[in-house]
């Protein structure tokens, strides 16, 4: 084969990539102007990363740790880097080599292109079914709200599916390796969930793999591509065993894990159901503004409720006004958008139920159905507590309606399916005929109906009541009015696409015109159907210019005040935002809040059982205008911010802080401590204690404290004299044996203690600092943070990259050698 042969062969694949470049880029055209597209999360990991990042230009190494949010806890769920990981240069370039956020859709694109050619799909109709996949509207929220890693785990989770479905069909060794690369990529993400709904649809399509096996007396061809499946998961794990083991390792400790408190083992049931979609509002999947879109703004300049602000305030107050107008009147507390799949794409997989044969579509019926029951959540109460008591690992997880991805997988997935069975005439006229107008009639039927009925549904929101409370009942029914405009709207919509998609159906199939143009045109019904709906959640309006989005905080008054302090450490707590669910104050301080899904456990236990009640006593003080004497008798009191070295209080940006004499500082000797039994009991007495003076210890940590006396001595001192993310250095001086607390997060599994340069045990004091006795004398105390589930994982990810390597270039010889003996 020379080089033009393949380059022949090649010609479509090319194509097939700038054709994904192109639409990519056109989504993304305010890039091309020096703009960058603004989202929350990204803007809020930058303020989280941000004492990580200056730690790795500064020291040229990891820190793994930050204390600039919650106190402190482990970096490897907000930024870490693993040195051997063989899989980054290609995740790099499916990336394009980090053209965001041009590559955040190419990426999809990619993913399911190449899955659909492994399955055996045509290139041309791959790519149609590549846009239909990738432009689903979840995707583009998702986008909006800045939950790149999700995703981006989403674009690789096609080809995973491809390569088992692929190794079940003869194909071992190559599906093997297709699994194994594209789950290492999804891996190298480090977004579990997305992994964990992955495997969830391999393991129901082995379930009718297994029970199509036994019908057929086949079970040995079930169990042939098991082995090599098996070895490509181990390497995959394998390259990426920092992620891996890190992340199992802190889960343990994390929100994920549970609460001691509780005694539970996963998140709160209530907590993970607290964004369930409602039962009807699957309906989204074929109508986007079945429930009204987003939470606000879907109103448009021809509403009701425009044209009732137009004539009280005038048009440029009603303008302004659109963007916060309450259009969603679902279930959810607030909403990005719907699940939309595409009318197009829908009517192809109901179509597609009634064609198809075999257990493929019965899989990816049965994942659809799987996917929607899980998303109700609440709604559906009996199937969740199933779920969440029986299901492994799921209790692990927020946000059960994010498991709707995998509709939005498996539904344009048996769409391409369907229209590859058409093309390539499997299909008799009679059962063609049949199907077509079942399909077509019952979806048109429905759409009708939805439009003929709308006006009987109730278009309450959660919002409404808001308004009422300020006299403005014509408003709401405004509001109402225009909530059945946009159902009605969008349901006539959906049938003009789904119409449009059946005759086209019906055309290719009496073979009236070309395959290709069929599949352009299919294509073009696609993209037109979702790019429009797309664009409602995500378009130009979210891009900022460069300059903002590199630098997304400016430092208020009260943070440029803060900062003057250049003392090693100390804590700040902002109550001018939701000091819990925001991390500017990261960005410029070690906060006592911050931003993240997997906060330590025993933190999130503090913040519930003390740092709030704190802070409410604090705000009520300060409500009642206290004086100075007032201020610093309260805060006095608050002996768990006072333990956390909590220096400053900003309740207006733009005045100074409020700054809290009472704080412990780094570290200080307390003259005794108390033996408690357990979590619960170690927490109560938080209640009641003086931080200063005491230390609240776990029973199990007794045998540590035996024979301490520590005794009341003035002139004892300890101080911070060398800071790090990763590393604390005090100097201590006491006459006589001393039992210290230290204002840092206890975490056991990476901070290491050394006195005098020699290893020494610490414990954990007051639920969540360090504590640590200290004999008679001069001495150095330093604390490093050095994890040895990171440091030993890199020798198994480099160990695995060498062999995924050989196998790699072994597979495509071997598959290149059939193809030449061919």
């Amino acid at each position: 084969m020379n080089f033009n042969d393949i380059l022949k062969r090649s010609s479509v694949h090319i194509a097939a990539v700038a054709i994904f470049f192109i639409i990519s880029a056109l989504y993304m055209y305010p890039v091309f102007s020096g703009k960058q597209l603004q989202q929350h999360d990204q803007v809020s990991f930058k303020g989280m990363s941000k004492e990580i990042v200056d730690h790795r230009e500064k020291y040229h190494e990891e820190p793994l740790w930050t204390n600039s949010q919650f106190g402190g806890m482990p970096a490897y769920q907000i930024s870490v880097y693993f040195k051997y990981n063989i899989l980054k240069p290609l995740h790099r370039l499916f990336s394009l080599f980090g053209f965001v956020p041009v590559s955040y859709v190419f990426l999809c694109l990619m993913g399911a292109y190449i899955a659909f050619l492994i399955i055996g799909i045509s290139p041309w109709l791959a790519v149609a079914g590549a846009i239909a996949y990738t432009f689903s509207s979840y995707f583009f929220t998702l986008l909006e709200a800045g939950h790149v890693a999700k995703n981006l785990a989403i674009g690789y989770l096609p080809p995973i599916i491809a390569g088992v479905y692929v190794s079940f069909r003869g194909k071992i060794l190559l599906g093997s390796l297709i699994t194994g690369v594209f789950l290492g990529l999804q891996l190298l993400i480090n977004h579990f969930q997305i992994t964990y709904y992955t495997l969830l649809i391999i393991l129901v399509f082995g379930i009718f793999e297994f029970i199509h096996a036994i019908r057929e007396k086949r079970l040995m061809e079930f169990v042939k591509p098991l082995p090599a499946l098996m070895v490509a998961v181990v390497l995959a794990i394998g390259v990426n065993f920092g992620n891996f083991i890190t992340t199992y390792e802190y889960s343990k400790y994390s929100t994920r894990g549970g609460s001691e408190l509780r005694q539970d083992k996963g998140l709160d049931q209530e907590y993970i159901t607290g964004w369930s979609y409602g039962i009807d509002e699957t309906l989204t999947l074929l109508i986007p503004n079945f429930k009204g879109g987003a939470s606000v703004g879907m109103f448009g300049i021809n509403s009701e409720s425009y044209e009732l602000i137009k004539q009280n305030q005038g048009a440029t107050k009603a303008r302004k006004a659109l963007a916060t107008l309450p259009s969603y009147w679902g279930q959810q507390a607030s909403t990005s958008g719907p699940f939309y799949v595409g009318a197009a794409v829908f009517f192809l997989f109901i179509f597609g139920l009634f064609i198809i044969k075999g257990r493929m579509k019965w899989c990816l019926l049965t994942v659809t159905v799987l996917s929607v029951l899980i998303s109700w959540g609440y709604h559906f109460q009996w199937f969740n507590d199933l779920m969440y008591n029986y299901l492994p690992g799921f209790k692990k997880f927020r946000d059960v309606k994010m498991i709707l991805i995998v509709a939005d997988f498996a539904i344009p997935f048996l769409g391409v399916l369907t229209v590859h069975e058409i093309i390539t005439g499997n299909i008799s006229r009679k059962e063609f005929m049949r199907s077509l107008k079942y399909a077509t009639i019952g979806l048109s039927a429905f759409l009708l109906l939805i439009i003929l009925i709308a006006g009987s549904f109730h278009f309450e929101s959660a919002y409404d009541e808001q308004y009422r409370a300020q006299g403005a009942e014509v408003l709401v029914d405004a509001f109402h009015k225009d909530r059945l405009a946009l159902l009605r709207t969008d349901a006539f919509r959906s049938l003009v696409f789904v119409l449009l998609t059946a005759t086209l159906i019906y055309i290719v199939y009496l073979k009236k015109i070309k395959t290709s143009t069929a599949i352009l045109l299919l294509g073009s019904i696609i993209i037109i159907d979702m790019w429009t709906v797309d664009k409602r959640y995500m378009n130009a309006e979210n891009f900022v210019p460069k300059r903002q989005y590199e630098k997304p905080f400016i430092a208020s008054a009260a943070d440029a005040i803060i900062l003057q302090d250049k003392d090693l450490s100390y804590r700040v707590l902002n109550l001018s935002v939701s000091p819990f669910n925001d991390a500017s104050t990261s960005y410029f301080h070690k906060s006592i809040g911050g931003y993240h899904g997997a906060k330590m456990s025993r933190y999130q236990d503090l913040i519930e059982k003390q740092i709030y009640p704190n802070i409410q006593n604090i705000i009520n003080v300060f409500n009642a205008r206290p004086t100075p004497d007032a201020l610093d008798s309260v805060l006095t009191q608050q002996q768990v911010l006072n333990m956390l070295n909590t220096r400053y209080i900003i309740y207006n940006p733009e005045a100074p802080p409020l700054v809290n004499n009472s704080e412990l500082g780094n570290a200080w000797f307390v003259k005794r401590y108390r033996l408690v039994d357990g979590a619960n009991e170690e927490m109560n007495a938080l209640s009641d204690f003086d931080a200063s003076g005491e230390a609240i210890i776990d029973k199990r940590f007794e045998n540590a404290l035996s024979g301490l006396n520590p005794l009341v001595d003035s002139t004892g001192q300890i101080s911070l004299t060398e800071y790090r993310a990763n590393y604390l250095k005090y100097e201590a001086r006491c006459p006589s044996q001393q039992l210290a607390v230290f204002s840092e997060i206890f975490y056991d599994k990476g901070w290491q203690a050394y006195m005098d340069g020699k290893p020494v045990d610490h414990i954990r004091a007051n639920y969540v600092l360090r504590a640590m006795r200290v004999p008679a004398g001069e001495h150095t105390i330093e604390y490093k943070f050095h994890p040895r589930s990171y440091y030993a994982s890199e020798k198994v990810s480099l160990a695995s990259s060498i062999v995924f390597l050989l196998l790699f270039a072994g597979t495509l010889w071997m598959e290149w050698r059939k193809k030449v003996q061919k």
